[in-house]
């Protein structure tokens, strides 16, 4: 095997590199298509990356020792497990759907979009493949974890059996021969973005050092034959509706939305500041490797006028004149405090709608407005059983993250950057003399955090309970194959947390509220 291996490597580096044809004029749409491409396939390694990582770093978890061959994971320490495992799944499905989309070109077109679309096909193929294999590597010294990873976790997407299927895929001896037919056909198809380079070429080392690299004797031909011929293993149930979602993540719906205008202006009158709002967009490849059903969520702060008049409250002047607020009025201690927050939050937006949502988006922590973030598939609204103090207590402490980065490492450990739900739960937490929120916090790759889909998880399990934080508002439900949303009731509203990042894929009718 060793000799055929080397053969290989001889035949991959004797093929001769065909000769460019001359360039033509690029295509802007194609450019911003490539451009967010290559953006999203950096998130998605970014992903894999942290995944095997974090991995390698918990031997615990991952790579046990003898002493620990047959101890039993905590519930805790399998979340932990799982929440990886669910982001690696997620992050290799929007990797395949970025490849799925560039195949479509023709590899024999001449010009810089076949040396483009090759180079992000090549791209995703390698980073899937080289992290796969490091991962089973580190796995499979835990035979625990087979168990562990084969079972089924249906809020977080993860089907029964999903580990051995992956092993199936990856360790296969079809995808070290399409390996090496990419290897041939780079060498004629040089070029592409020159961001991807680095990482295209540390991943196929990496695969040739671990000896994975096997298949057979290729000509440039052959080469072609077999990438043509490949495709995507059925490892998922479902396989060819997640392919053809995330190959059409840019097409399906472009700059719509389910949730209608007349819906989000029925929606502004029902919210009070303070109020959380979670939402869902579909087809959007950011949602992969955030785990759950609900992948963003937001704070309703109200214009000016709306939180002059929820606040005309005698505890919250009270509240206001102690920290130093002569006239007791919430909205001047706002701009007195925060004036560059205070500012921001007065700009009318490119919708020409005033700003009533202070959110964590990837520009940073910034002012939209409702029908800007009500753009969305699915919504669901709770309203906090606090104070209207508390309440602005914690839009104060919000107006202090404007501006903020977005913490793409979703680290809750720094304020410098913030993550969607980071900005909720700091603005609530407790002290400061706030009887405040406290929000459940899990391990999702290495990193503590509080996602959007804990909390409605919280949410659902405090229901009718002593223990119960916060009412519900409303439930707006996305309704892919009729193209609508509509209004849902609470009991559909807490179960929502337990469906998969695909659940239009599978989805029944909702549910709709009777009419009051």
């Amino acid at each position: 095997m060793q000799c055929f291996f080397r053969l290989l490597l001889i035949i991959v580096l004797a093929t001769p590199v065909l000769s460019n044809a001359a360039p033509t004029a690029p295509d802007p749409a194609f450019q911003k298509h490539v451009a967010a491409d290559v953006k999203n396939f950096g998130i998605l390694r970014g992903n894999l990356r942290r995944a095997a990582e974090f991995a390698g770093s918990r031997p615990d978890l991952f790579n046990s020792g003898k002493e620990r061959k047959n101890a039993l994971l905590s519930r805790e320490d399998k979340l932990a497990v799982w929440n990886t495992w669910s982001s690696v799944l997620d992050s290799l499905a929007g990797l395949d759907g970025i490849r799925r989309e560039y195949k479509k070109f023709n590899l024999f077109q001449e010009g810089e979009q076949r040396n483009t679309s090759f180079a992000i096909a090549n791209a995703a193929f390698l980073a899937g493949y080289r992290h796969a294999l490091e991962l089973i590597a580190l796995v499979d010294r835990n035979p625990a974890l087979d168990t562990i990873l084969n079972e089924e976790v249906p809020e977080l997407g993860i089907p029964a059996g999903s580990f051995g299927r992956f092993k199936f895929r990856f360790l296969n001896a079809a995808i070290a021969v399409e390996f090496a037919a990419l290897q041939v056909i780079g060498k004629s198809h040089a070029g592409g973005p020159p961001e991807l380079r680095v990482a295209t070429e540390e991943d196929s080392r990496v695969i040739w050092e671990m000896g994975k690299g096997r298949g057979h004797e290729l000509t440039l031909k052959n080469a072609l034959a077999v990438v043509q011929k490949s495709g995507f293993a059925a490892w998922f149930p479902l396989q060819k509706g997640i392919s053809g979602w995330m190959g059409d993540t840019k097409v399906a719906r472009p700059h719509s939305h389910l949730i209608s205008a007349r819906q989000i202006e029925s929606i502004g009158k029902r919210l009070q500041p303070g109020d959380i709002i979670f939402e869902r967009h579909e087809w959007y490849l950011s949602n992969l490797g955030l785990p759950g059903f609900w992948t963003h969520v937001a704070l309703f702060v109200g214009t000016p006028e709306e939180r002059r008049a929820f606040f005309n409250d005698a505890e919250v002047r009270e509240w206001v004149k102690g920290l130093g607020g002569a006239d007791g009025n919430f909205e001047s201690l706002l701009k007195q405090r925060y004036p560059t927050a205070y500012s921001r939050s007065l700009i009318i937006k490119d919708d020409k709608r005033p700003s009533r949502i202070l959110e964590a988006i990837s520009e940073g922590v910034s002012f939209t407005s409702l029908e800007y973030t009500g753009a969305s598939d699915s919504i669901g609204v709770i309203r906090p059983r606090l104070s209207k103090r508390d309440k602005a207590q914690a839009i104060l402490r919000a107006f202090l993250y404007s501006g903020r980065p977005y913490d793409f490492n979703f680290d809750f450990l720094t304020d410098s950057t913030l993550v969607c739900s980071e900005l909720i739960f700091k603005a609530y937490e407790p002290g400061g003399g706030m009887r405040g929120l406290r929000f459940p916090v899990s391990e999702v790759v290495g990193r503590k955090v509080s996602t959007p889909n804990g909390m409605v998880r919280q949410f659902a399990e405090q229901a009718g309970s002593d223990e119960s934080q916060a009412d519900f508002v409303l439930f707006l439900d996305g309704f892919e194959k009729e193209k609508r949303a509509v209004e849902s009731t609470p009991e559909q509203f807490r179960a929502s947390w337990k469906r998969p990042n695909w659940h239009i894929l599978i989805q029944d009718a909702p549910t709709e509220a009777k009419r009051r």
